[in-house]
């Protein structure tokens, strides 16, 4: 099973130009993906998209035959001039059965020391694929970039996303047949991914990965290579940002499919985003 992650800036590449095709065609060269999840996918916000599809996620799907396409919008909200409805989110797409699908806003608290920074909503989604062996919850993010508080925050709700799901698989409710009381996916397997704005050395990374009971989360990194440093996902060719390349794009396994995780890479190459593109992958 290979599951893609990819921040892909409305699709807008370093040399400014948007264009979702030769983004897919990037991510199709990196390995054929069974789950695609990006980040930063925009709708109707047309100062962004320029003269290109201002629907990203219907032209994605249009695009993308077979796969179903599913978004997560952490921003939806009506246009200034009142004509169009704007989101903008996270992205999954799927060729595998996409079981449940969920969107779970993240918290988004004020911090004394980041009035006046720029912000905005935070989204997980989440959608519980089916994959050989059984119910897999892919959860794909974007965390908040200049407010540190409340990029802690929702890593501390990632987590309790994560550990309420596996709850539920440990003790399901009861289900009734036929309506939205019906059995559930339940499943501890997850896999957690996205670009989220701190680094490995990081007090989230800490916080993301700290030790448990079976809710707990892994870096896939450090299950294939411990102790070698995480390779750079972000400012490797643009320092906008920040004076040195980063790795801020992450997958995170739950221990119940900690012994599937068989590869991981990231391009390091490709400039039709401003973030590399990394991929997972499992042993079925």
């Amino acid at each position: 099973m290979k599951i893609l992650t990819w921040n892909v800036q409305w699709f807008k590449g370093l040399d400014g130009v948007v264009d979702i095709e030769r983004v897919l065609k990037k991510a199709r060269e990196m390995g054929d993906f069974d789950v695609l999840c990006m980040q930063e996918v925009s709708v109707n916000y047309k100062t962004l998209t320029g003269q290109t599809p201002a629907d990203q996620v219907e032209h994605v799907r249009a695009l993308m035959p077979g796969f179903e396409v599913v978004l997560g919008a952490a921003i939806d909200e009506l246009s200034p001039c009142g004509n169009d409805r704007q989101q903008f989110g996270n992205l999954i797409v799927s060729r595998l059965p996409i079981r449940l699908i969920e969107k779970i806003l993240l918290p988004d608290p004020v911090s004394g020391n980041d009035i006046n920074t720029p912000s905005m909503r935070r989204v997980c989604l989440v959608c519980t694929v089916q994959a050989s062996w059984g119910p897999v919850r892919v959860m794909t993010s974007h965390l908040e970039y200049y407010n540190a508080t409340a990029r802690l925050a929702q890593v501390s709700a990632l987590r309790d996303i994560h550990l309420q799901a596996c709850s539920l698989a440990a003790f399901p409710p009861k289900s009734i047949d036929g309506g939205p009381y019906q059995l559930k996916p339940h499943t501890m397997d997850a896999v957690l991914c996205g670009d989220f704005n701190f680094e490995v050395q990081s007090i989230e990374h800490a916080r993301m990965t700290q030790p448990g009971d079976s809710g707990a989360l892994f870096n896939a990194w450090d299950i294939l290579k411990p102790g070698h440093p995480y390779p750079a996902t972000f400012r490797i060719f643009d320092r906008t940002y920040g004076p040195e390349p980063v790795g801020c794009d992450f997958f995170f396994v739950s221990p119940s499919i900690s012994s599937r995780v068989k590869g991981l890479s990231v391009d390091q190459l490709t400039q039709v985003s401003d973030h590399q593109p990394v991929m997972l992958v499992l042993n079925d």
